[in-house]
This record gives structure tokens, C-alpha cells and sequence, in this order.
């Protein structure tokens, strides 16, 4: 599971390939939905493949699975029936997370998956697949296919709007789920990117988007965005998950190009305007930890009391840590570590730039380091 273009489908390819094994890929990812027969359909091939290939067996691979309505019962018929008749057929099944695991589908196929997230590239990934540098990363962000057209600003802001963030919407999460004000959604996207790394109501939402909506319809739109892969709502903590989640969200991207391809700013624009630099950054290592959550590595929260703040907050366990990113942004605010630390005793707390860790070490490292470690 994982968001568009992060390299699902070019993985699980280059794994058969190198593999050897019979294999057969089909995709279900089309403007109308499939059936469940569909499924059916590309099973049979795949094992009249299997047979053919004798007790190596084969591969089936069917990519975007979760589009197809009713699909998880017709999987787990057709895997009990391959179980009982020992048929030797792997099965690989590929799709947006967590749109994947929709309710109901856990328990329907309980003890025959086993779960591989792949969240947004790091900084360590584009650096060694592209030779990008920090700056790059943090404007570009960490879509593989968009890395190519980095060197004309104006297609790969397009390629982002057009490939990435309106496929996704339209094809991950309308054409999947109810929602009942398409625009509001695509505004609160909007919205989320500019607000980025900042604390919002969902009132003062409201208010921004002049629409009808109420703030219990902002909140599942931005669950919804957020199963997407593509903006989260962090939540404050309190020790406590219902002042969490009566709490106003602070917006965070998951990968930066979502937030920079529509500033209308190219790269050197960007970084000579130190307010909008200071946002970059600090989307940079909110995506980095959140990212990191995504895949079941720590929960991620913010904090605030009054005028003190911490931008994150991380729970991997028992083990909490704080976490402030120096920016520039706001250099005459006060950080929140020290009372953060009074009343939570957290097992660390890190200064992520300025004289603290630096911007570029933080991200090239795994956020287990920083978390668990």
C-alpha cells in the first residue's frame, strides 16, 4: 500500500523480473470501476500459468485491486479455493493506503495478508536515485516521476497539478468514496497546502473556504485527503485522545511538491523569500515524520498552551519526543520544549536547525533514529 507514483507498481515489476517466476499483471486502474469477475478473469490465467510453470509456480499481481467493489471476498474465495487444491500461485495485490483496507476487509481476510507500506520518497532515496540536493528536495519534494522535469519549473508544476494531484482526487478518493461537495474538498486541499505547518480551526476553515460545509464535513475530507497520501490534519496532544481530537488540526503535506507546485514560485524565488523558505522547512521535516507515522512507525501530534509551542510531537510506545524546527520563520518566538517538558516528561527533546541538529541530517536519517534510538 501506498500513495500514487511512490513506485508500487515499478517495485513489485523489477522484484518478478529479477525473480524468474511466471508472472501475470493486470490493473484494474480505470476511469469506471471493474468488476468483481474481472478478478476472476485474471486468477484463471494466472494459474493455467502456475500449472504451466510447474512447482516453481507463478506470480498474479493485480494492481488498484481496491477499486473493484466486493473485491476482498473474491479474493479470499479464490486464495481458499488455490489453499485446498495446493495450487502454487503467489498473489500480490497493490493499492492506495489506507484506502486498501477499507472497513470489513481486515476481518474478511484475516491470517492470509501480510501488510508492505511504501510511503513518499526521503530525502536519502531522491539523493541516491536523482543525486538531488537538500534545496531540491525540499521544493521538489519526493515524487520519483516528476524528478526528471525539474530543470523546466513550469512542466513539472504541471505534471504535479495534472498527473498527481488531480488524478489522485478524482481517481483515489471521489471515484471511492462519498463526497458529497467535490469543490469543497478540492478548496480544503488547496487550503491545506498554503496553510501548511499551521495551525487552523476547522471554524476558521470554514470561514476561509466560503462554502456551506460544516466543520464535521472539513474533518472527514481531510481523513479522506489524508488516506490519500496527500494532506493530514495533525492533531494536538494532551495526554489525552479526546482533547486530541476535540483539538483544531495543524496542516501538514505529506510530500512537499503538493504544497510548492502551486505557489507559482520557482526554486530560486522560493528560497530568497525567507517567510515562504521557513514554511518549506518545516513542511519538509513535518512530511518527514509524518511519512513515518503513516507506515506504523510513531504516532505524530503537535503541541500548543497559550503562546508556547512544539511543532511536533512524537509517541513510538511509551517513548515520547519533542521536536522544534528552527526555521527562521518566527525568530522572536519563544520555543515550547521547556514547558512541554514540565508537563509531559518526554524521553527526548530535539532542536531540528539553527545551532540544533541540522536540517539536512534530520532528513537524510530514518526517523526511527530520532524516535526510537
Amino acid at each position: 500500500m501506498g500513495p500514487r507514483q511512490v513506485g508500487k507498481t515499478t517495485l513489485v515489476q523489477q522484484v518478478i523480473g529479477a525473480s524468474g517466476l511466471s508472472n501475470r499483471y493486470a490493473s484494474a486502474d480505470e476511469p469506471t470501476l471493474r468488476s468483481h469477475q474481472w478478478i476472476e478473469q485474471q486468477w484463471d490465467a494466472a494459474r493455467l500459468e502456475a500449472l504451466d510453470a510447474g512447482r516453481r509456480g507463478a506470480v498474479l499481481v493485480l494492481d488498484e485491486v481496491h477499486k473493484i467493489p466486493g473485491w476482498s471476498e473474491s479474493v479470499k474465495r479464490l486464495w481458499d479455493e488455490d489453499t485446498q487444491a495446493h495450487q502454487s500461485l503467489r498473489v500480490i495485490l497493490l493499492g492506495s493506503a489506507p484506502l486498501l483496507m477499507q472497513p470489513g476487509i481486515t476481518e474478511s481476510l484475516a491470517g492470509r495478508f501480510e501488510v508492505v507500506r511504501l510511503p513518499h520518497w526521503s530525502l536519502a532515496e531522491m539523493r541516491d536515485a536523482f543525486g538531488w540536493s537538500l534545496d531540491e528536495y525540499l521544493f521538489y519534494g519526493g515524487y520519483p516521476g516528476a524528478a526528471p522535469l525539474i530543470h523546466d519549473p513550469a512542466r513539472w508544476s504541471r505534471y504535479v497539478l495534472d498527473s498527481l494531484i488531480e488524478t489522485t482526487i478524482a481517481r483515489d478518493v471521489l471515484l471511492l468514496s462519498r463526497v458529497d461537495k467535490p469543490a469543497l474538498l478540492r478548496r480544503l486541499f488547496q487550503l491545506g497546502c498554503s496553510y501548511s505547518g499551521q495551525i487552523l480551526s476547522f471554524t476558521k476553515m470554514v470561514g476561509q473556504l466560503q462554502d456551506a460545509g460544516n466543520t464535521v464535513t472539513l474533518a472527514h475530507y481531510l481523513e479522506l485527503l489524508a488516506a490519500a497520501g496527500m494532506l493530514t490534519g495533525l492533531q494536538k496532544y494532551a495526554g489525552e485522545t479526546v482533547r486530541q481530537r476535540g483539538s483544531s488540526p495543524k496542516l501538514q503535506v505529506l510530500n512537499n511538491a503538493l504544497m510548492t507546485s502551486q505557489s507559482g514560485l520557482t526554486l530560486r524565488e522560493a528560497r530568497a523569500d525567507p517567510e515562504y523558505w521557513g514554511r518549506v522547512v518545516e513542511s519538509a521535516v513535518g512530511a518527514h515524520l509524518a511519512n513515518a507515522a503513516a507506515v506504523g512507525v510513531c504516532q505524530l501530534f503537535y503541541w500548543r498552551e497559550r503562546n508556547r509551542e512544539v511543532d511536533f510531537v512524537t509517541r513510538a510506545g511509551r517513548r515520547l519526543v519533542a521536536i522544534e524546527v528552527k526555521s527562521g520563520r518566527s525568530p522572536t518566538a519563544q520555543p515550547g520544549l521547556g514547558a512541554f517538558a514540565e508537563s509531559f516528561k518526554p524521553q527526548r527533546s530535539l532542536l531540528v536547525g539553527g545551532d540544533g541538529i541540522a536540517i539536512e541530517e534530520f532528513l537524510l536519517r530514518p526517523v526511527e533514529h530520532w524516535v526510537k534510538g
